[in-house]
């Protein structure tokens, strides 16, 4: 019996799906024209690509047993929409492409295991609006270009490691208040080797449509960190008081004013008869 489990076992492990070419621990599914994710693959495998297929979805425990996985490919298909657990087996993932799809968002805890994560492409997925990435202290390149972000949030940026190599260019960024934290991140921390920094441009608002994001001056983000002090407020608390009773003042003297006109009116009216 035992004998039966580890040939049973054996015979997943080494397993090879018919769509794909299997070689020591690598499966390549690229290019085979598939519409689902292919079963039936080795446990043990380190590499896989399914790239340049049509696949549209990937259910949620489909990386399940594939605890050894280091790369994963995925460019070229017709991801529309990742679960959030999708990858949390992965957990010795190290690089993972997710270029050229049709992802709308992508939520923090898709990736919350894949801590070693050392390389991620996102790029060319045109409705990509949304990322709320777990910090990837080990992230030492992320491609984000050519997609449809129009800003990047602060709690994103506080997850990176300030020597990543970061691509950004091709997005519709609008270049307001909500771009101040990428701004000022990429003006800290990165440099011209590591980014394509001089190729971001603005697409909003319309005064600056086409301008390079880092040729802004500084000074163009001082109205985002407009405040007001408590001293500020009293003086508005104060003015608004003040205009509320001298309407109600002015409202009170009109009436009486009219109240008086009415009844000299009136008066004179008598007075003639």
């Amino acid at each position: 019996m035992l004998l039966s489990m580890v040939l049973v076992s054996r015979g997943l492990a080494w397993s090879c799906p018919a769509s794909c070419i299997c070689r020591r621990r690598s499966v390549d599914c690229s290019g085979r024209e598939l519409v689902s994710a292919p079963t039936g693959l080795p446990l043990d495998i380190s590499n896989l690509s399914m790239a340049h297929n049509r696949v549209r979805t990937l259910p949620t425990g489909y990386f399940s047993c594939l605890a050894e996985l280091r790369a994963l490919d995925l460019r070229n298909n017709s991801l529309a929409e990742l679960p959030d657990g999708l990858f949390r087996p992965l957990t010795r993932l190290l690089h993972l492409d997710l270029s050229h799809n049709n992802l709308s968002r992508v939520g923090r805890e898709l990736l919350e295991a894949s801590r070693e994560l050392a390389s991620l492409s996102l790029s060319h997925n045109p409705g990509l609006a949304v990322i709320g990435l777990t910090p990837l202290s080990h992230l030492q390149y992320l491609d984000l270009s050519h997609s449809g972000l129009t800003y990047i949030s602060q709690r994103l940026l506080d997850g990176l490691p300030p020597t990543v190599s970061l691509r950004l260019a091709g997005n519709p960024w609008v270049c307001g208040c909500t771009m101040e934290p990428l701004f000022k991140w990429v003006l800290h921390h990165l440099h011209q080797c590591n980014s394509d920094s001089r190729e971001v441009v603005c697409s909003g608002p319309p005064q600056v449509k086409d301008v390079p994001l880092f040729t802004l001056p500084e000074e163009s983000f001082k109205v985002c960190r407009f405040s007001l002090s408590l001293d500020d407020y009293l003086f508005i608390a104060f003015v608004g008081f003040a205009v509320s009773i001298a309407s109600v003042a002015m409202n009170f003297l009109l009436g009486i004013t009219a109240n008086c006109c009415h009844r000299w009116s009136k008066a004179s009216g008598e007075d003639e008869m």
